[in-house]
């Protein structure tokens, strides 16, 4: 895919983002046993299901982003996580961006640091 094309679709993605509504669990607000993290709802008589006006809006298909920038990071780069220095080879500087996973310490951390600044990688968390 073309660079700017990319950068157009990325711009796009995130300004979908930014109109989406957070969406929340029913009735989340009401019971502390119940947590915000989305869930279908499932009641006949739910008004959040049959979308009516004026109450939380409905998970749909159309809040989704472009299929092309789906699941990159907002620089256009696909994350790679890596665990250890090994883990470098086969990465492409060009599509692909390194992620240091959080379970790494501060030594093999400096190893994968040193190891992909030679092999021209972009670290997403140096």
């Amino acid at each position: 895919m073309e660079k700017q094309e990319l950068r157009k679709l990325l711009e796009l993605r995130r300004a979908t983002k930014a109109k989406k509504p957070t969406f929340v669990r029913q009735e989340s607000w009401r019971y502390l046993r119940i947590k915000p993290s989305w869930r279908r709802p499932h009641g006949i008589h739910s008004k959040i299901r049959e979308s009516v006006g004026g109450h939380l809006p409905l998970v749909k298909v159309g809040y989704r982003g472009p299929r092309a920038v789906r699941g990159l990071h907002p620089s256009g780069y696909e994350e790679v996580l890596v665990h250890n220095p090994a883990e470098l080879a086969g990465i492409d500087p060009h599509r692909q961006a390194v992620r240091i996973a959080s379970t790494v310490g501060a030594r093999k951390r400096e190893e994968i640091i040193r190891g992909a600044r030679a092999l021209g990688l972009r670290i997403l968390n140096a």
